[in-house]
């Protein structure tokens, strides 16, 4: 089952692009809202709100661009190539230590964004990965190095030790779902997101029947995740009602007492400066009631009132999915495939781009990603976990590239054709 996971994992990864330019190109012209940067002489840039016909691909390009995010993207990219690498390693036990041939990963170099081979990538980490030569089968292999391992296992540690978080966190995804079950496929893709141990459907489903029940899908090869009891969602609050009453107690809240009941934080990079127009619409959409992601529904109005509350019951989900994530991203090709059983009629992309002030989408890395802007400060975590933390060291371990190596093994590195990958 471990295997099947992180193969799994990684053939998704490799498939992340595809996905999400064919989703791009599929959009049609549509009238949306654009969230614009107009930047006068030697001024800052300014907000605004304008109706425009735009493709889908224009208004993700239309997009204020948040330098402390792409700074973290610029680190993130990289880190989610090795993180692919990685499984494909762990995913092959058979032989020990596990490794991959550079054969199978130059064949992988091109749906891995490896721009100048294997190779050359794997010699720009030597603190992850170490390629040593395998003379019963004449070629080159790459496995982890000792610190890469020992971060693995610190990882698999962490989430074990958490196993009741893990479980109130799979009953909640399940609980925001309108028949409070999700396709096991779905889940499959965010496992990593949402913190789960990669045999979760041994350790967490099957330990669990009293929670969770797998069930055959209508259509082929597709099984179904359900929540036993639908109960559970009585007792939860949206990570957001946390926030609400933290704001409400200050002495000077950022939102009027008499409005808070409904109202989400909103937070804009520095030297921003808003019009007066836009401040107008987030205040008249702050006060738009709607029905939270743990309620139940009821009847659609078809009233201007009665979309708008749809529009941010749906901004209600995916808020608390990102909420419930790991490290409070994810990417958008990944939420997309929980818009039906959320709910949620609207493009999950361009509801990220409606609402700035909430959510930051960033394409670097030929990805969209989508952060939830209140959960960081400086490109951190404000309330980072275990989980987290020890994800950070390998974050670390890529930006060290080939700093610290000694100096005799950096030269023998180098006589060897060490090339950097862009």
């Amino acid at each position: 089952m471990r295997k099947k996971r992180r193969t799994t994992v990684a053939s998704e990864a490799l498939n992340t692009e595809r996905a999400s330019e064919a989703e791009t190109a599929s959009m049609a012209t549509q009238i949306v809202k654009k969230f614009k940067l107009k930047t006068a002489a030697n001024g800052p840039a300014t907000a605004t709100v304008l109706r425009s016909k735009t493709t889908s691909s224009q208004f993700v390009a239309s997009r204020a661009r948040d330098p402390t995010f792409e700074k973290l993207m610029d680190k993130y990219k990289n880190l989610l190539k090795v993180v692919a690498i990685q499984d494909l390693i762990l995913a092959n036990p058979t032989t020990n230590p596990p490794s991959v041939s550079l054969e199978f990963l130059n064949r992988l170099s091109q749906k891995l964004h490896l721009n100048r081979g294997a190779a050359a990538f794997l010699r720009k980490y030597p603190h992850i990965f170490h390629i040593f030569y395998d003379s019963s089968k004449s070629q080159p292999y790459c496995r982890l190095t000792e610190a890469a391992v020992e971060i693995s296992r610190q990882e698999a540690s962490v989430i074990a030790a958490a196993t009741p978080l893990v479980v109130d966190r799979l009953v909640r995804l399940l609980s925001i779902s309108v028949s409070k079950s999700l396709p096991l496929r779905a889940i499959f893709k965010v496992w990593r997101e949402l913190g789960l141990p990669d045999d979760f459907e041994d350790s967490v489903i099957s330990q669990n029947p009293h929670l969770f029940e797998l069930y055959d899908a209508h259509e082929p090869n597709t099984h179904m995740l359900n929540l036993v009891n639908s109960n559970h969602s009585n007792n939860f609050c949206a990570a957001v009602e946390n926030w609400r009453v933290v704001e409400c107690c200050r002495e000077n809240p950022s939102v009027d007492r008499t409005e808070i009941q409904f109202s989400f934080k909103h937070g804009y990079p520095p030297g921003m400066r808003l019009s007066k127009n836009f401040r107008a619409k987030v205040k008249e959409w702050q006060r738009i009631p709607y029905v939270g992601p743990y309620e139940e529904l009821g009847e659609k109005k078809k009233s201007k009132s009665g979309r708008m509350g749809l529009e941010k019951r749906a901004v209600g989900f995916v808020h608390e999915f990102l909420s419930l994530t790991v490290e409070k991203m994810v990417e958008v090709e990944k939420i997309s495939h929980f818009r039906k059983w959320f709910g949620i009629d609207l493009n999950i992309r361009d509801l990220f781009l409606d609402h700035p002030g909430m959510f930051y989408l960033s394409t670097k890395g030929k990805r969209h990603t989508v952060f939830l802007r209140e959960a960081y400060e400086r490109g951190c975590l404000i309330e980072p976990n275990p989980v987290y933390n020890v994800r950070r060291k390998l974050l670390n371990l890529v930006l060290m590239e080939r700093r610290g190596l000694l100096a005799g093994d950096a030269r023998l590195k180098d006589a060897n054709g060490t090339q950097e990958d862009g």
